[in-house]
């Protein structure tokens, strides 16, 4: 007997389907790239939130003024051509030709100023940018026009980041919403569209290119280059059991695995048909976040009794597990990179449970409380929340571990109110190692008002980090970076778990996957 897959099946019927109205060619079959995402998509303004899976559609959508390549220098993306007054202080922008929204509306310079102080609000090296930022205009419908008060170094750093916030560029109707509140539509000018009509949250996600789209002419380099949509469709599936997305790779049913855990690597490398690969060399660098707002880690010394008991090989081995796949890092910012050090960073090396409890007696922790927000459909972050629970438990904490998804998580994280209205003490997350490099990332802020969720109030932090932005030299950058270091460290801004490599896994007719700390799906063809 004659043995074929459904797909040759489907195939060879579609081979002997008579041609519509008789025009001799064969209808091409629609090319999908089905992918199990890391997390189910839920908020979708990546301005709004800092969370990865809404940064990784805003890739798919939108498009940015300048983008990083490969080697992390930047490159210019909808910008054409640029130039910079003798005295530092005036920047020029003209717009690439032919630009359009998803809509057929032109992309304008006006859309790109709104979309940037939108942006500028909510991002860390935004905020630092905009603080120097004397005007900014458009000199007519495709020239922007940026005027500082003073010299500044990071002018094209800060708008060609390549994670989060991304400073994505959106119509001026979407880019005028409250930077504090969600945008209501999701048009953009980028290689990818997105399908609000097939949009199932929980379940399904969909893109479709974008005809109207111009690739640069350059070959793809992280998130610079031509973007070069090579499949009609990207469909997002959401397994919250990861065997189940295991399997489904395994099978054929999906092309792409963005983050399987590593205790199913050991399978997922036997199986005849696919790739497993670390896609990011910088790695990612675990977090647990206090709320500084709300006791009791309003006390930065009970914050720092905490991380004392933080053993990193704990939470690597417990959450990540083979250690192939992690490093213990001391440095906030990720080991191997420029600005690593190590001042300050005896708290963390610690990991005595003993020492850790003997601090929080003396600290005057009195009982309350600690809410700890567990990410059940995300391992690594579910496993992080529990070894935390244990250890906090472990030095004489009284712990609430209150289990949701992490688009639940994501929404909450953003409350201030108090416990009972229902705010949080705690969470886990990761930052991918090319969002931490430095001072300037949204999660080093020390200003409660424009700063990342948990909102630590610190000004010698502050005046610190703006010392960075205006630093000449590299050397000078690193010894500003180990004063910022010493005082995150010293303020108990965050717990600091390890530094780990997530791979990726898919199916071997997967091709043109780009090296990147994030996943972009241009230039992929499904063979």
């Amino acid at each position: 007997m004659l043995n074929i897959t459904k797909r040759q099946f489907l195939a060879a019927v579609a081979l002997c389907v008579p041609l519509a109205f008789g025009t001799g060619t064969a209808a091409q079959a629609e090319t999908v790239l089905r992918v199990i995402p890391h997390a189910d998509l839920k908020n979708l303004d990546p301005i709004w939130t800092t969370a990865y899976i809404s940064r990784n559609h805003g890739y798919l959508i939108y498009d940015t003024l300048f983008a990083l390549d490969e080697e992390l220098k930047v490159q210019p993306q909808m910008v054409d051509t640029w130039n910079v007054s003798d005295d530092d202080l005036v920047w020029t922008f003209k717009l690439r030709a032919g630009l359009k929204w998803h809509d057929g509306a032109p992309v304008t310079a006006e859309d790109c100023i709104a979309s940037l102080k939108r942006w500028g609000v909510r991002d860390g090296m935004g905020q630092a940018l905009f603080a120097v930022v004397d005007s900014l205009t458009a000199s007519d419908a495709q020239t922007i026009v940026m005027k500082l008060k003073e010299p500044y170094g990071l002018v094209l750093d800060s708008i060609g980041k390549i994670s989060s916030n991304v400073p994505f560029m959106m119509p001026k109707r979407m880019a005028d919403t409250d930077p504090f509140k969600q945008i209501e539509e999701n048009i953009g000018s980028g290689p990818f569209m997105f399908k609000t009509d097939e949009w199932v949250p929980g379940s399904k996600v969909v893109y479709v290119k974008n005809p109207d789209y111009i690739p640069r002419s350059e070959p793809p380099s992280a998130a610079a280059g031509g973007k070069i949509a090579k499949v009609d469709r990207v469909e997002w599936t959401y397994f919250p059991d990861q065997t189940t997305a295991m399997n489904a790779l395994i099978n054929g049913e999906v092309d792409y695995f963005e983050s399987p855990t590593n205790d199913l690597m050991q399978i997922l490398e036997t199986q005849e048909g696919i790739v497993v690969e670390i896609n990011d060399p910088l790695g990612n660098i675990g977090f647990a976040r206090f709320n500084h707002l709300l006791p009791p880690f309003d006390n930065a010394e009970v914050r720092r009794a905490a991380i004392m008991a933080m053993k990193q090989e704990d939470y690597m081995a417990g959450a990540v597990g083979d250690q192939k796949f992690w490093k213990t890092c001391y440095s906030v910012f990720p080991c191997g990179t420029p600005m690593e050090n190590m001042d300050g960073s005896d708290v963390i090396k610690t990991g005595d449970v003993a020492a850790a409890k003997a601090a929080l007696a003396a600290a005057g922790y009195d009982g309350t409380p600690v809410v700890l927000m567990q990410p059940t459909d995300i391992p690594l972050l579910s496993a992080f929340s529990l070894i935390t629970a244990e250890k906090l438990r472990d030095i004489g904490m009284t712990v609430e571990v209150q289990a949701m998804d992490w688009s639940t998580l994501t929404s909450r994280r953003a409350k201030r109110e108090p416990v009972s209205e229902g705010g949080w003490n705690m969470f886990h997350t990761w930052w991918i190692g090319a969002d931490v490099m430095n001072p300037m990332s949204i999660a080093f802020s020390g200003n409660p008002d424009k700063g990342w969720f948990g909102w630590p109030s610190d000004a010698e932090l502050e005046t610190q980090r703006t010392a960075f932005a205006k630093a000449a030299t590299v050397e000078e950058q690193q010894g500003i970076s180990a004063k910022v270091q010493d005082r995150l460290w010293s303020i108990g801004a965050s717990g600091h778990l390890g530094q780990f490599f997530v791979p990726v896994a898919y199916r071997d007719n997967v091709k043109g996957l780009i090296k990147s700390p994030v996943q972009f799906f241009w230039n992929i063809s499904v063979e």
